[in-house]
This record gives C-alpha cells, sequence and structure tokens, in this order.
C-alpha cells in the first residue's frame, strides 16, 4: 500500500513538472533554469556568489534576461546594459518600486535606507533631502574633509603599515562621518565605525533576492524563537539592534551638540538647524534620521580601495605608469587634489577599473515591477522582482575585453584621455534608473582621493615569506549584497625620503 502511495506521488510530480514547464512556455516568459512545481527553483539557486551563476545561465540560454521562481515569487535577472538601460531608465516610472523583503526590511530594519524605501511620497522626500546634500555640484563642499581624511590614512600606515586594511576601514568611514555628522573617529577601534561594520554584516547577509526563505514563505516569521530553522530570527534581533544603533546615535549626538550651542559643522546640524522650533517636526526629523543614516552607509565604499591595494600587487606596471603620472603632473612637493583629477587620466582610470573589477555590490538591490510589462516578446508579469546584474554587465566580454583583467587603458582612448560616455558604464557599480545611489559622487571623490595619494608617496608589493617567496592575494571575495575582499598582506614603503616627510608634513599642517 505505501508503495502505492508513493509510486503515485511520483507520477502526480512527474506531471505537475511538465504542467509547470509548459504552462511557462505559454506565458513566453524569459528562460531560465526549469524549476520544479511549489518550490520553483530554490533548489537551483546558489549558495555564494550568484552573480556568476546568473551570467553562466545568460550564456547557456543565450538572453540578456534569465526567468527564476521562488515558491510562486517570479525572479527576473538583467545581464546585459542594454536591456538595464531599456527597463530601468527608459521605463523608470514602473520599474523603480521596491520588494518588500521580510528579513532584511521588516525583521533586520533597513527599511529605514531610502534605498530600501518603497516607491512613493516617502521615498521622493528623502531622495530630495538626500540630493540637495551629495549631488555633482554640492560634494566639493566636502573635498576638504576627505583630502584631510586621506592624510591620516598615509600617516597612519606610514607608522605601522600591517594594519593598513583597518586604516583604510577608518578612512572611509570617517570622511562621511565628518561630513555627515561632524564626528570625529578614532585611529582604532572606533565606536561609530565598528557599529557600522555590524549593520553592514547584516545588510550584507540580508539584502539580496533569495537571501532567506521567510522572504517568500512569510508566515514563517511568526514561529517562536527556540523552533527549528529560526535561526534567522535570532540573528534579526542582534542585527536589528545594529542598524537601529546606527540610524539613531549620530544623529541623536548632534541634536545634543545643537542644545549646548558646541554642534560642529555638519549635514546633519544644517539640516537640523532649519527647523522651525514652534512646529511639530517629527516627521520632518525621521527624513532628516533616514537620509543620514542612509549617508552613514557610504562606509562601504572602502571595498574598491582594498581592491585599489590588491590590483597594485598584481599589476605593478599599472601602479608605476601611475605614479609617473602623478610625479609629471603633480610634482614631489605637493600630494594630488581633487583638483588634479581632469589632469590625472590614468590615475583616474586606475579608480574607475577598481571600482569595475571587484564590485562593491555586484547585484543591485532587487526592484519590483509595477504592471504587466513586455519586452523582446517576453512577458514580464506586475510584481517580479527585477536585479540587475551589474557585475555581469561590467564583465561582459563584448564590451570589456578580458574582464578578469585589471585593465585601466580600458577607460581611456588612444590619446590617454578618458573615455566619455553616455549613459557610463561605471555607473552600473552604483545601481539603477531613479534608484541608482544618490551618494556615489562623495563615494568615488573619497576613493580617489585616497588612491591618488597612496601612489604618490608609496610603493605597492606584495609582503615575502620566511622563505623569500612573494606571498600574492589570492582574489576571494566574501559574497551578499555588499562584497569585500578577504584580509590579505601587503607591503607598503615610501617611494623617497622626500615622500616620507611630505607625508609628516602634510598631517602636520591639518
Amino acid at each position: 500500500m505505501e508503495t502505492f502511495i508513493l509510486n503515485g506521488l511520483f507520477v502526480a510530480l512527474f506531471f505537475l513538472t511538465i504542467y509547470y514547464i509548459k504552462n511557462r512556455k505559454r506565458r513566453r516568459l524569459p528562460p531560465g533554469p526549469p524549476g520544479l512545481p511549489i518550490i520553483g527553483n530554490v533548489l537551483d539557486m546558489p549558495l555564494k556568489w550568484e552573480w556568476i551563476q546568473y551570467k553562466k545561465w545568460s550564456q547557456q540560454y543565450n538572453s540578456d534576461l534569465i526567468y527564476l521562481e521562488l515558491f510562486g515569487a517570479p525572479i527576473i535577472v538583467i545581464n546585459s546594459s542594454k536591456a538595464a538601460h531599456d527597463l530601468f531608465e527608459k521605463r523608470s516610472s514602473i520599474y523603480s518600486d521596491r520588494q518588500p523583503q521580510v528579513m532584511c526590511h521588516e525583521i533586520v530594519g533597513w527599511d529605514k535606507n531610502i534605498a530600501f524605501r518603497q516607491y512613493g511620497d516617502g521615498w521622493r522626500d528623502r531622495r530630495r533631502m538626500f540630493h540637495q546634500q551629495f549631488h555633482p555640484g554640492a560634494v566639493h563642499k566636502y573635498h576638504h574633509i576627505s583630502s584631510r581624511e586621506a592624510k591620516k590614512l598615509l600617516y597612519r600606515i606610514l607608522n605601522n603599515p600591517e594594519n593598513f586594511f583597518a586604516y583604510i576601514r577608518t578612512m572611509g568611514g570617517a570622511a562621511i562621518l565628518r561630513a555627515t555628522f561632524g564626528i570625529d573617529v578614532k585611529d582604532q577601534n572606533d565606536p561609530y565605525i565598528t557599529i557600522a561594520e555590524k549593520a553592514l554584516h547584516s545588510l550584507s547577509m540580508t539584502g539580496n533576492a533569495g537571501s532567506y526563505l521567510v522572504d517568500y514563505v512569510p508566515l514563517l516569521r511568526y514561529l517562536p524563537s527556540w523552533a527549528p530553522g529560526t535561526q534567522f530570527k535570532r540573528d534579526g534581533v542582534r542585527w536589528r539592534q545594529a542598524v537601529n544603533t546606527m540610524f539613531a546615535r549620530p544623529i541623536e549626538l548632534v541634536k545634543e551638540s545643537i542644545a549646548r550651542g558646541k554642534a560642529e559643522p555638519s549635514i546633519a546640524a544644517t539640516l537640523l538647524a532649519d527647523l522651525d522650533p514652534a512646529k511639530d517636526n517629527t516627521a520632518v526629523e525621521a527624513v532628516i534620521r533616514d537620509v543620514t543614516g542612509t549617508a552613514y552607509v557610504g562606509a562601504l565604499s572602502v571595498s574598491a580601495m582594498w581592491t585599489f591595494v590588491m590590483a597594485m600587487i598584481l599589476y605593478p606596471d599599472v601602479q608605476k605608469k601611475a605614479q609617473q603620472e602623478i610625479d609629471d603632473v603633480v610634482g614631489s612637493d605637493r600630494l594630488p587634489e581633487h583638483e588634479d583629477r581632469d589632469s590625472l587620466h590614468y590615475v583616474h582610470a586606475v579608480v574607475r577599473e577598481s571600482l569595475r573589477w571587484h564590485l562593491v555590490t555586484p547585484l543591485a538591490v532587487p526592484h519590483r515591477l509595477l504592471v504587466d510589462d513586455e519586452y523582446e516578446g517576453y512577458h514580464l508579469p506586475a510584481g517580479t522582482v527585477v536585479v540587475g546584474n551589474g557585475w555581469g554587465m561590467l564583465h561582459d566580454e563584448k564590451q570589456f575585453p578580458n574582464p578578469v583583467v585589471f585593465d585601466p587603458n580600458r577607460w581611456l582612448t588612444p590619446e590617454g584621455q578618458v573615455v566619455k560616455q553616455n549613459p557610463d558604464p561605471l555607473d552600473l557599480s552604483f545601481g539603477f534608473g531613479r534608484r541608482i545611489c544618490p551618494g556615489r559622487h562623495f563615494a568615488k571623490d573619497t576613493i580617489f582621493i585616497a588612491v591618488s595619494h597612496m601612489l604618490a608617496t608609496f610603493n605597492i608589493q606584495a609582503v615575502h615569506d620566511a622563505n623569500g617567496n612573494p606571498v600574492i592575494p589570492n582574489q576571494e571575495y566574501t559574497t551578499g549584497l555588499i562584497i569585500f575582499p578577504t584580509p590579505f598582506e601587503a607591503s607598503f614603503s615610501t617611494r623617497s625620503a622626500a615622500a616620507e616627510a611630505l607625508i609628516n608634513a602634510s598631517v602636520l599642517s591639518e
């Protein structure tokens, strides 16, 4: 009897699978792995580095769009810059919503971040305020801050080069914290940097589509935290505390400083000072909290700086060429400044290649399609989660030959000028359409000044083991929404006695 029932179940499953596949074809959906009834493609989903598998599927099915289903929830992954431009840019009015994610948004609390808010007035209010502070014409106001932090970075590395990994982390966070809240961070173990790391870890773990089963079976959130399979709830409690602290503590510190009449100049202080004390400012203060807290997340730009250091070890000729350009354009009696960028074409290309080679966010934060749509003969259902595979686009061999190679020349004309393209393909590393990262201009400025300062003063090389053999970084990166290289070693030595004197003098002059 049991055998008969079991055989019947297998037969039913077989016919359900056939129906599932045929029904999918009838709907003219984009191609993708066939999946199973009910669970869809759950068993096909890679556990890490999903962007690589998505690119492989795109090549396997010869399609820019790949279709997946997880427990009936449709997902479309876009793997080409053309399709991304056609949908996210040209049809932005229907592709700019966000899919609510139970784990990331509700349990961990990332719904306060502008990037995760659903499309609507609340998002527009926050986006508008953020843009006012970080648009291309405004970020020059913060150049003195990133320059100062870059000089501190050089000094720290000079005196303790083996800790470069930690110092780069500090530099990225210090620049955004100073600009946004007027906070000066400590050289090591700063509490604001520590809380940002904890919060960003939670974002990396929960932000990608399909990261947690509870996103597709929301009823799981009501299980008691002691039940089997509910580690996500225990993690969520811990992570939520870090996220709440990240958004609340710095802005409260600024409010207290204003009350004492001792607030440092900052974005938060300016926004709060503009409020009318005679009015109920609760709603506006919530917007300010979300805007400044979202800016705080900009500390993630340090990943590109670590990638730069790795590239200089692996591609010493690139380093020499960039250093020569700095020597020719800037000289050796001062450090590069932001105003030099338009003259430092090769260094600018090195920065761009650092952002392309290993994207900080290989997969964009998931979008949601508001209405049914048609594209290239395919039907795209309303409610579909739409994910841009930025890594796949910036590793497209047609546009970027030998994409695994670090080659700044791909961003330059034969005459050595930076290629001007519209749209700029590098913007793909910051998101898509109306949801592109509004803090990208600040991030790129910060990365440029740090990279140019390190190139001007240090030779970056591999360390050597006890036998004198170079220890080469393995190019291994973490997985998740935000990726970082696993810690590696590097040797920093000053290029000359004059370079060392310049580092010391630059810090003393601040």
